[in-house]
């Protein structure tokens, strides 16, 4: 038997597990440790074509899928692989005797580990010891890196395994100034990818897209031992050596016979569309497009398409090019205002065309059009969590996936709409969207409307009273709900609403704090009390409304909201 971290889509079911069936099994009991921890006991597999097929561990594979679908990611899952001559019942009796041993809490591991790192066991020893593989080790030892108020967040709940594992990462001085932004009441300490982006200045360029030799680089490189990937500490050091090393291919390049190089402007596009393939002996060129995160592609052989044009109207290659302008400024000027007036009064006509290019000025923007995301920030980092780790964000993160799939665009990106002034982005955007059927268009613009509409906006209370939004079933009141209710009053009331009148008013001058127990109480079903089911705020129904008579100061669901509450009413239901 060999231990292995091996991807999820590499792992399939097979008909031998005896809890195998066609319909998915109940995971919720398994899904909070795994979103927490990941998965700790490995699965038995064994090989089976291309892939590894699962003897045992079934249900963590589909809890693991679920928060791969939440997340947008899941690292290498830790599996037992057989040997064809092994007992299955055998190997997983032995591995489930062996991960006994394991402390189930991430910095218990570690201290599990580093002590018998301490007395001179190697990395092989530990793993054998626990049944887990080397990289399961190597993993848990990263967290020596975290400076000791890091670790005590994490064991006091304040901080999620996710964010801890990308603070190994971290310097020391970056670690202490995450902990200053994370205990601010005033600020917000970035998490998950967004934490690696601060780490990285803006950007996570990984050693994997470097042209150059990494040992030529002298600076820092963060190794995330989680997700497998490497990184590089220094951008400025980075991009001086890449630069160097697109300059030497693109000579290699012109040495080669190529007419010319051209290297883009960092962040640029390189509009395929706008370009015909042409070979080399013909004057075909090479483009070089550099992203953000430092990865470079080479186009070799094109042309711009206008030239192909001019030269097809040459008839070929026998004509040299005017040295006079063909048209003055003025003239160009003239002739361009003249086809954009031809074009846009056509555009009249075509609102299936009109559609396709409002989206793509939604999403890609031009000079003409600034489009932002909501930015969703928030006060607190509870707040921020709550969200985050609500029903409709994830439902929400997950639909932007399968749009970002759709348009082909990178699935890491943690928002569709991003402008940069640019048109050609947004005529690139175009493009793909003429090629796409209406409901595919349609769903894409519903994202992109969803994702700019403005938190806090009378806009969210007249499209939440317009589609009868409701909150049952996707939202329950949380710790950070309870601590921010503290008037007294409106926790009676909000005890009342709950509890019954009768209960309220015995308990009116009892303190918020056991008034809000009691509220709790009911809403969990303990302590004697009857549960409440989905119970909701009026704070969060539609239209919105109070459960006092104090008022509410928040602009849009107050004085801006009963300016336009009657022209607003609930869409008819039409099923």
């Amino acid at each position: 038997m060999e231990l292995r971290h091996i991807p999820l889509e590499e792992l399939k079911l097979t008909k031998v597990n005896v809890r195998h069936g066609r319909k998915a099994p109940d995971v919720s009991d398994i899904l909070p440790s795994i979103r927490k921890r990941g998965i700790l006991q490995p699965l038995l597999v064994r090989p089976n074509g291309d892939g590894f097929e699962i003897v045992a561990g079934r249900r963590r594979y589909f809890a693991a899928m679920k928060v791969q679908k939440e997340a947008g990611e899941f690292g290498p899952v830790p599996c037992a692989v057989m040997d064809t001559q092994d007992d299955a019942e055998a190997v997983e009796a032995s591995l489930l005797e062996n991960l006994a041993r394991l402390p189930m809490d991430l910095m218990d591991q570690y201290e599990a580990f580093a002590k018998l790192a301490r007395e001179g066991r190697e990395i092989a020893e530990i793993a054998e010891t626990f049944g887990v593989t080397d990289l399961t080790v190597k993993r848990v030892l990263a967290l020596a890196n975290l400076i000791p108020a890091i670790k005590t967040a994490y064991r006091n709940d304040e901080i999620d395994q996710s964010t801890l594992r990308v603070l190994t990462m971290a310097s020391k001085a970056q670690q202490a100034e995450w902990l200053k932004l994370h205990r601010g009441e005033d600020s917000y300490a970035p998490r998950g990818e967004q934490l690696k982006r601060w780490l990285f200045g803006g950007h996570n360029i990984r050693t994997s897209v470097a042209l150059f030799d990494v040992s030529d680089y002298d600076g820092a490189i963060a190794a995330d031992l989680f997700g497998g990937d490497s990184y590089f500490a220094d951008a400025d050091q980075f991009w001086k050596l890449q630069g160097e090393a697109v300059e030497a291919r693109k000579q290699a390049l012109l040495d080669a016979g190529w007419t010319s190089v051209d290297v883009l402007e960092r962040g640029a596009y390189f509009c395929e569309w706008d370009h015909e393939k042409t070979q080399k002996k013909k004057g075909g060129r090479v483009y070089v497009s550099i992203r953000h995160d430092g990865e470079v592609a080479f186009h070799e052989g094109y042309i711009p398409l206008r030239e192909a044009r001019a030269k097809a109207a040459r008839g070929g290659d026998g004509v040299e090019a005017c040295a006079k302008p063909e048209i003055t400024k003025a003239m160009q000027t003239y002739l361009e205002l003249h086809r954009h007036a031809l074009v846009r009064t056509e555009l009249l006509n075509h609102p299936a065309v009109a559609l396709r290019l409002t989206i793509a000025h939604m999403i890609a923007g031009s000079a003409l059009w600034n489009v932002q995301p909501e930015p969703q920030k928030a006060p607190k980092p509870e707040i921020a969590a709550s969200v985050r780790n609500s029903a409709s964000q994830s439902e929400f993160d997950n639909e932007r996936a399968e749009v970002l799939k759709l348009l082909d665009l990178e699935p890491d990106r943690a928002e569709l709409v991003r402008h940069n002034g640019d048109a050609y982005p947004a005529a690139m955007m175009f493009a793909k969207l003429l090629e796409m059927e209406d409901a595919d268009v349609m769903r894409i613009m519903t994202f992109a409307m969803a994702e700019t509409l403005q938190s806090g906006s009378c806009l969210v209370e007249a499209v939440g009273v317009h589609l009868a939004v409701g909150a049952e079933g996707k939202w329950h009141a949380d710790d950070i709900f309870f601590e921010l209710l503290r008037d007294k009053a409106t926790i009676n009331a909000v005890l009342k609403d709950i509890a019954g009148k009768d209960v309220a008013e015995a308990n009116s001058q009892a303190t918020g704090k056991v008034q809000k127990g009691i509220v709790v109480d009911c809403l969990r079903g303990e302590n004697g009390r009857k549960r409440i089911e989905d119970w909701v705020p009026d704070w969060l129904k539609f239209p919105f409304t109070g459960h006092t008579k104090a008022p509410i100061e928040t602009t849009a669901i107050g004085a801006d909201w009963r300016r336009i509450a009657e022209v607003f009413k609930p869409e008819p239901d039409r099923s």
